[in-house]
């Protein structure tokens, strides 16, 4: 089983960017962990942040004819972009929309996911974990379906 682990913009500033809010590990930081933790399960992962929407886009594209799913966090385009979403729903395999944050419990503009109704699930609010819980699932869906 192969993943995209896909984060958008300002992702890359974890660790600086208001790290009360979301933290002081980093981006690089929560890849090597998920890293470590998929080669466990024996899952290949490939990692890619940009803060351009198209970019996103095009690493949707891609992965729905390179990977077996996606975890996706669009951050602020979460709550923007159609074209994220019209993707995610394009390439035909899962994708598990992750936030460190719970948007819910934000500003009113963040309580709106335009992704989650072409995710497969969403998970937010337990920091770099839900990154791995999503990773999780994957491994108990690649598990069942190959018993």
């Amino acid at each position: 089983m192969k993943l995209l682990i896909i984060n958008g913009p300002n992702l890359n500033l974890l660790g600086l960017r208001e790290p009360g809010l979301y933290g002081s590990e980093t981006l690089d930081g929560i890849n090597a962990r998920l890293a470590e933790q998929a080669a466990g399960y024996g899952i290949a992962l490939d990692f890619f942040q940009s803060n351009h929407e198209g970019e996103l886009v095009d690493a949707l594209q891609k992965a729905g004819r390179e990977c077996d799913g996606v975890i996706l966090n669009a951050a602020a385009y979460t709550h923007t972009s159609v074209a994220l979403r019209d993707a995610a729903l394009a390439i035909g395999k899962p994708v598990v929309e992750v936030h460190l944050t719970n948007p819910a419990a934000r500003e009113d503009f963040r309580h709106r996911s335009l992704l989650a109704g072409a995710a497969t699930g969403s998970i937010c609010g337990f920091g770099a974990q839900s990154y791995e819980l999503a990773l999780h699932w994957f491994h108990i869906r690649n598990t069942s379906m190959n018993v």
